[in-house]
């Protein structure tokens, strides 16, 4: 389990295809601490570190993740947000992130509030069922936010100076792809009162 609080970001420095999986070889601050079998939350995607090298360690994204997120649009060079699994005794600074993707969605616009950012993105409702409320949490690219201007397909979010400077929001574009995770909490209402259908 994660909080969308990003740790730091790292740099993909290799990408080799596998069959239809893709292995990534990330350069990282993040490197010395850690070990083979450990889970790394991507840009908000679960993966398994593979192995450990130096500055660099290796995981793996199969072929349905790569059809679920946007993993598949990396590139040598790209900046991937990076946050280790939480511990059993650490602080609660987030909200419940699983690390599993629900859909990619598209940031539509930025705008430079002189002191913040304001993001706006869309995404298919009918893709499970997927609802933002007002107020409440989402985690894009692995970054957990607070949701305003909840509509039925889009939302938008402030990002402060500090997320800006440490996250890949500073690197994102109107038009962009970006991994959604809905709030936990919201899908399993919503899933109720559907009636488990």
């Amino acid at each position: 389990m994660f909080t969308g609080i990003v740790e730091t970001t790292g740099r993909v420095a290799a990408i080799q295809a596998e069959g239809t999986n893709l292995t990534f070889t990330i350069e990282s601050s993040l490197t010395h601490e850690l070990k083979v079998d450990q889970s790394v939350s991507h840009n908000g995607v679960c993966l398994t570190v593979t192995s450990v090298s130096g500055d660099a360690y290796t995981v793996t994204a199969v072929d349905e993740t790569l059809k679920k997120t946007n993993l598949g649009g990396l590139q040598v060079g790209h900046r991937v947000n990076l946050e280790r699994c939480m511990p059993a005794n650490g602080r609660f600074d987030g909200h419940i992130v699983q690390g599993h993707v629900d859909q990619v969605g598209r940031c539509t616009n930025v705008q430079d509030m002189d002191g913040s950012w304001l993001f706006d993105f869309e995404y298919d409702a009918d893709d499970n069922g997927n609802v933002t409320v007002e107020k409440g949490s989402i985690c894009i690219n692995g970054v957990s936010l607070t949701v305003f201007n909840s509509e039925a397909n889009s939302f938008r979010v402030t990002i402060i100076p500090y997320t800006f400077e440490h996250t890949t929001f500073r690197d994102l574009r109107a038009g962009d792809r970006v991994n959604l995770e809905f709030d936990i909490v919201g899908k399993y209402i919503k899933k109720m009162l559907a009636g488990y259908r």
